[in-house]
């Protein structure tokens, strides 16, 4: 199944159903949607590439599945014969938005969890930019700050090139503690 091209992050972006917040609530789930969305990987593949128990994946790879984030691609044959079922994202992420909730506390922290396992496993010179600052904003500029982040989020990922080189994007705004 192809996914085709993904749709823009600030028009059509809305709050995640309690199910989809459940989802996207898990770093595993969130890398697990990463690893898809070049490929179409198995479930045996996936539990390989991170190093955890296929058992123990397949509850996450099936919750996915049925919130709609991942789709089945057609069945295919294995090297040893074996029937195999690919799966690959869908692009649904990029149109939900997982807040905190009172019934969800770190929810958010999921991302920030799996972009530091993402960025764990990357070869030590393959970082090109980390920064990080502390900010003092008006309402005002915030709004504008969040905006021109999203704008320039949503460019590069319509620009996404299958032939292009890998990269992550972890990009955080948030209101600290003075």
């Amino acid at each position: 199944m192809a996914t085709g091209k993904l749709l823009s992050v600030k028009a059509t972006r809305r709050e995640a159903t309690p199910e989809e917040a459940r989802a996207l609530a898990n770093p595993l789930r969130i890398r697990i949607l990463r690893l898809c969305l070049d490929e179409a990987l198995t479930n045996k593949e996936l539990a390989e590439r991170l190093g955890k128990d296929p058992g123990t994946l397949l509850h996450h790879v099936r919750m996915l599945v049925a919130t709609g984030f991942l789709a089945a691609d057609p069945v295919r044959t294995g090297a040893r014969g074996a029937l195999e079922k690919p799966y690959r994202a869908t692009g649904k992420s990029w149109n939900v938005e997982v807040r905190d909730e009172k019934d969800r506390p770190g929810s958010q922290l999921a991302m920030v969890d799996a972009f530091r396992a993402e960025l764990a496993e990357s070869p030590s010179q393959s970082t090109v930019m980390l920064s990080r600052l502390g900010l003092r904003l008006r309402p005002k500029v915030a709004r504008e700050l969040r905006s021109r982040l999203e704008e320039v989020i949503d460019e590069f990922k319509d620009r996404g090139d299958p032939a292009g080189e890998p990269f992550g994007l972890f990009v955080g705004l948030h209101k600290r503690k003075p």
